[in-house]
Parts: C-alpha cells; sequence; structure tokens
C-alpha cells in the first residue's frame, strides 16, 4: 500500500529504497529508460503489465514525499494490459516487511550490511553502524538467517 503512485493518467512514480547497493534496476532505467511492472493481485488473483519510460529523480520535492527514499522512479505509460494470472498461486497478505521506512524514513538496519566482509565498502552513511546495531556477523551466519527465513 502506498508503493507506488498515480500522478495523472499517465504517469506513475515509485520510491527506490535502500537495497543491496548494487542498483541494478536503477542502473537500467538510467542506461534503457525503459520498464515493465507487473501488478499482481495475489487474492484474486489477476495481474495487470504496464511498460513504461522511465526516468530517476533524486532532487525534488517528489523525492521528499516518499521517507527514507534515495530516489523516485518516475513512468510515463507506454501500454498497459491484462496478463495472464493463470499460475499465480493464491495467498493472503499476513504483515508488512518492517523495512518498509516509517513516515520519518526509518528503518531497521539490514543484516547484510552487518557482514564482517563487507565493513570495508558500505556507503559512508553505513560506516560502523554495525556495531551500534548487534555487531558484525560472518558471511555463514547470515546465510544461516536467511535459511531460517529472518530478514
Amino acid at each position: 500500500p502506498g508503493f507506488v503512485r498515480v500522478i495523472d493518467s499517465k504517469t506513475l512514480v515509485f520510491p527506490s529504497y535502500d537495497g543491496n547497493g548494487m542498483f541494478l534496476s536503477m542502473g537500467n532505467i538510467a542506461d534503457t529508460a525503459k520498464i515493465g511492472l507487473l501488478f499482481m493481485d495475489f487474492e484474486t488473483p489477476h495481474r495487470v503489465r504496464v511498460q513504461a519510460s522511465a526516468s530517476i529523480v533524486t532532487d525534488s520535492a517528489l523525492l521528499e514525499s516518499f521517507p527514507g527514499a534515495q530516489m523516485v522512479v518516475r513512468a510515463v505509460v507506454d501500454s498497459a494490459f491484462l496478463n495472464c494470472g493463470r499460475y499465480i498461486h493464491r495467498h493472503q497478505r499476513v504483515s508488512s516487511s518492517e523495512f518498509v521506512p516509517d513516515a520519518q524514513g526509518n528503518q531497521p538496519y539490514p543484516a547484510w550490511k552487518r557482514i564482517d566482509l563487507l565493513q570495508p565498502i558500505l556507503p559512508e552513511a553505513d560506516q560502523g553502524r554495525a556495531e551500534s546495531d548487534g555487531g558484525t556477523i560472518t558471511a555463514e551466519e547470515y546465510m544461516q538467517r536467511v535459511l531460517r527465513g529472518e530478514p
């Protein structure tokens, strides 16, 4: 809820939050300016596909309207159509992710940023944070967390 916003009859916007630091999606947008989006209703199930021309916004009131976002994608819809949902398994939403930023843009520090080998290459804003957020962990400890289904 509240993730993708409709600006007008042809324009959607959505935030890019802190992720794995690889910026693959944002890099692809910067390179090709084309995106495909699937909007899935897992309860019905239905699926809508949107093809759009996209750009990245990093300095505007639009960015400020998504607390915690690093950038915003502005997508001008080229086409939208129903897409077959027959392989979508029915699910019901249980809860929201704790990692979605709150109204002030705060979110828990992700465990992957605590991996000891990654400490020297984390962004400046994350340097030293692992110690105040439970200490560093090994890659093996992180993988055990993933296998247990921990965030």
